[in-house]
């Protein structure tokens, strides 16, 4: 309850100021400043987001085109490689007017109020996470002039290369590890992520610095694995306890509801890929009644539910599968992990366990990679608790999935990073930069009528079409420099 009081008291108090919300960054003489600690549980939600974004971005797009799931409607373009300007630009509208502002306006008001370093450091890494979801969805972005209107009446800020931004990013990371230490700090329990846990958001800082090191992979490998080295040493995730999430409620409505969990309750249409059903009934995953549940009577039995094929509409249904209408394939299981009190996962301990495995398996780093394998796969399964019991995996069925499913050294890439994929279901902005990074799991694109990808997964997202009128030299200069504003373009780090 206590984060509702955070969050609310701020939100009240921009909209009851909202036309002299200049006038808190500037002017000293008013009596009254909100918290940088109650900022800071809105950034939280604010990265968090709402339905807005997560339909349109992580769902409708990302979610289809890793083909974690299908739809046969024609709205969900990602499922078909069709273009909705609107859909494709969603995060970008949303964090800059919300995230971004409130993190910038927090290290501006940290500096004028003497805040400790290591707050300081905690909003530092929040904003590195905040700007890295943005510039693998899009590429070079607004970031060094971003979130500045207000502060320095930068109204149309620059776009920044990628590969500037995370040279930056890295830093960021590098310097806000640094200067944390052990203890609480000066966030408390305003912090609705770790409750101020400095230990905890160093490991985070370290495991994200790991996470950004990978995306190098292709276009930079040696500062990659010195990337990688440092993130090791410096220490990243131990346990489940360590991930980075942000628990929601489900109530009061639009103040802390799982912006996914609000996707599932207005949409009742998605349904699982048969690539994803397919893969976990091959492998006998115990996750899969965990996840999925068939949608004409809500049966979670394996042999009951079938992935849906994408890349269908309501003509090709039939003459593909059989089928009239889409009550007989599983959809994401709503008594358990639809909820609008369901966590919403940024990083989780089994992918930093992948990525460990895969440091071993590149450069020899981090020690065994079998041993950080399934170390991963117990964790991601193990982690499903955190959705309340419905979620609980027994330790015998992960220890069958793993003598039936055991470390294979010779396909050892592939095959961590198609865990990797399913670990972060519903995380899509992840799965698909990882997707992109190491070409794994190995996807069959669809080719519908009237895509624009020429049937080839997209490789970003593009920009709001309002920067085309509001900030066109800006937005002229990224689409010289980075390629067309369309959903082919690569971004830098992903090369050919």
């Amino acid at each position: 309850m206590k984060r509702f009081v955070y969050f609310l008291s701020f939100v009240l108090l921009l909209g009851a100021c909202d036309e002299g919300f200049e006038d808190l960054n500037v002017n000293p003489a008013r009596p009254t400043q909100v918290s940088v600690a109650n900022k800071l549980t809105a950034a939280q939600l604010f990265a968090s987001s709402e339905r807005y974004d997560n339909w349109r971005a992580n769902l409708i797009y990302q979610s289809t085109m890793m083909q974690h799931f299908a739809n046969t409607a024609g709205f969900w373009d990602g499922d078909k490689y069709t273009w909705n300007r609107g859909y494709a630009s969603s995060l970008m509208d949303r964090y800059y007017g919300n995230a971004v502002k409130s993190l910038e306006d927090m290290l501006v008001q940290m500096d004028n109020e003497g805040s400790p370093d290591e707050m300081k450091a905690i909003t530092r890494i929040m904003r590195v996470f905040v700007f890295s979801r943005l510039t693998d969805l899009y590429g070079d972005i607004p970031y060094s002039e971003a979130g500045k209107a207000v502060l320095e009446g930068i109204l149309t800020p620059k776009y920044d290369p990628q590969s500037e931004i995370y040279a930056d990013m890295l830093n960021e990371l590098s310097e806000a590890a640094a200067a944390l230490g052990t203890g609480t700090s000066g966030f408390g329990d305003a912090d609705i992520i770790y409750s101020g846990d400095q230990a905890k958001w160093q490991r985070l800082a370290y495991s994200l610095m790991l996470r950004l090191g990978f995306r190098l992979i292709k276009v930079d490998p040696a500062g990659s694995q010195q990337w990688v080295t440092q993130a090791i040493n410096g220490g990243v995730m131990q346990s489940n306890d360590d991930i980075f999430f942000v628990p929601h409620t489900e109530g009061p409505a639009g103040v802390n509801q799982n912006g996914n969990g609000e996707v599932f309750l207005a949409d009742g249409s998605p349904r699982m890929s048969a690539t994803f059903v397919d893969w976990m009934q091959a492998r006998n995953d115990p996750r899969l009644p965990v996840l999925a549940s068939r949608r004409s009577d809500g049966s979670t039995d394996p042999a009951d539910l079938k992935g849906l094929p994408n890349g269908l509409d309501s003509n090709t249904l039939e003459a593909a599968t059989g089928e009239v209408d889409t009550a007989p394939f599983a959809e994401p299981n709503r008594s358990v992990i639809t909820g609008l009190d369901a966590p919403m996962f940024f990083q989780t301990y089994a992918e930093v366990e992948f990525m460990l495995a895969e440091a071993n398996v590149r450069w020899g780093l981090a020690g065994d990679a079998e041993t950080h394998y399934n170390n991963g796969v117990r964790a991601a399964m193990e982690m499903l608790a955190m959705y309340g019991t419905g979620g609980e995996i027994a330790s015998t069925d992960i220890d069958d999935y793993l003598v039936a499913n055991p470390y294979d050294a010779g396909n050892a890439l592939e095959q961590i990073n198609t865990q990797y994929w399913a670990v972060t279901f519903l995380n899509e902005y992840e799965s698909f930069s990882n997707w992109r990074r190491t070409g794994f799991p190995v996807l069959i694109p669809v080719n519908f009528p009237g895509n624009v990808t020429n049937g080839t997964i997209p490789r970003r997202m593009s920009y709001s079409e309002s920067e085309q009128v509001n900030n066109p030299a800006n937005y002229a200069e990224a689409i010289a420099r980075q390629g067309a504003d369309e959903l082919t373009t690569r971004v830098w780090w992903d090369v050919n």
